[in-house]
């Protein structure tokens, strides 16, 4: 029998508010490493600062009411209780499509850019372009986690999503967008689902090889890859390689200490935003905090781990050499984690139809620029109607 969504509302209770509250003043601070500021990870002054806006400054019931003003849904699903947003578009017509966040986001990095795809004459726009979206919280994320529920990889995940667009929500084709895993999983639904997807669109190119053996005489933009992804590797990925590896471990930190919490993920809204440097001239801490209270209060920090831990061993989006061919748009933007040219991403998408270079912005293009993200959408949908 076919599981009927329940409506739902974020509501913390107060006493864990307060208990967060008593945590972040018990803060046990490391000291600062030698060297630059943030050249050995977070900075100390910079994290003892945001704690303090977090514990007596930050108001986390705006950001559960900014939630609440969309309508939220549950429903039981592949074993858990998969939360997501559903929110009808203001137009003629307006066509299905799922948005996907990733690691380490949440669905209230959409927040700005949900109106913008379901309203568009509010902005400016064209109706006939408005979008009805469905927005989940990813399977093991957020509100859609409890303790020692079923784990999830990106091919579970996607099965997972695509049985909550197509049976419960009686979607007989959508579009989806995404970056990070979403990218990832709106990849692989344009693999294992291609009669189902209207189109994917994504900012950030999981599914594009990264094994330099795939670049046999590589061209001048190939090898600038190649070197971004060498330096990657020995600079930037060990949070990839612990997740993958032992997230149980690192997990009782960062469950345990929200100013852990903070620091880990604050570090990553930094390195992969456009800031020049200074986080908040990309992301407000408001954003930031509403993001990493969510994972707090949930207790998922440690289940959102699991797709690196799965693809380390053996999940895949599709197999080496296999194609995706539905029609795909991808907007690349200048402080992206990783920005393979079009010449890799055309091995893997066969049906590329639209390839934008965006001014500014970077891996979290929801929450940097909505108003850039949210007209992509929309052209390379347009195309598609």
């Amino acid at each position: 029998m076919k599981e009927k969504p329940v409506p739902f509302s974020l509501h913390v209770p107060e006493e864990d508010i307060d208990d967060l509250r008593a945590r972040l003043a018990r803060t046990r601070f490391p000291d600062q490493a030698p060297g630059e500021p943030w050249q050995a990870g977070t900075d100390v002054a910079y994290l003892a600062d945001l704690v303090d806006y977090w514990r007596e400054g930050f108001d986390w019931r705006a950001q559960e009411a900014a939630l609440n003003a969309f309508p939220q849904y549950k429903v039981a699903l592949h074993g858990i209780d998969v939360h997501y947003l559903h929110v009808p578009g203001n137009g003629p017509a307006p066509m299905p499509l799922m948005l996907l966040h990733g690691w380490p986001g949440s669905v209230f990095e959409f927040i700005e850019l949900i109106p913008r795809l379901t309203d568009p004459a509010r902005f400016g726009g064209d109706p006939r372009d408005a979008f009805t979206l469905v927005v989940p919280s990813l399977p093991g994320y957020g509100l859609s986690f409890r303790p020692n529920q079923p784990r999830f990889d990106i091919p579970a995940m996607t099965e997972c999503l695509f049985d909550l667009m197509h049976d419960v929500l009686g979607y007989e084709r959508f579009g989806a967008q995404g970056g990070d895993w979403g990218s990832a999983i709106a990849s692989r639904l344009g693999y294992v689902h291609p009669d189902a997807m209207i189109g994917v669109h994504l900012n950030y190119l999981s599914a594009a090889s990264r094994n330099p053996a795939a670049y046999a005489d590589p061209t001048a933009e190939e090898k600038r890859y190649l070197d971004q992804l060498a330096h990657w590797t020995f600079d930037g990925s060990a949070y990839s390689s612990i997740q993958g590896t032992r997230p149980q471990s690192l997990a009782f930190g960062l469950t345990d200490s929200p100013a852990g919490l903070a620091a880990w993920v604050v570090e990553k809204f930094r390195a992969w935003s456009d800031c020049g440097g200074y986080v908040e001239r990309a992301i407000s801490r408001d954003k930031m905090l509403a993001d990493i209270a969510l994972y707090w209060f949930t207790g998922s920090i440690n289940a959102s781990f699991w797709p690196y831990y799965g693809r380390t061993h053996g999940a895949v989006t599709l197999p080496p050499g296999d194609t995706i061919g539905v029609p795909t748009g991808y907007a690349e933007f200048p402080c992206e984690i990783l920005r393979p040219p079009r010449s890799a991403a055309e091995r893997v998408f066969t049906d590329l139809r639209r390839w934008s270079v965006m001014p500014k912005g970077g891996h979290f293009a929801a929450l940097e620029q909505p108003d850039l993200l949210a007209s992509e959408v929309r052209a390379f949908f347009g195309t598609l109607r």
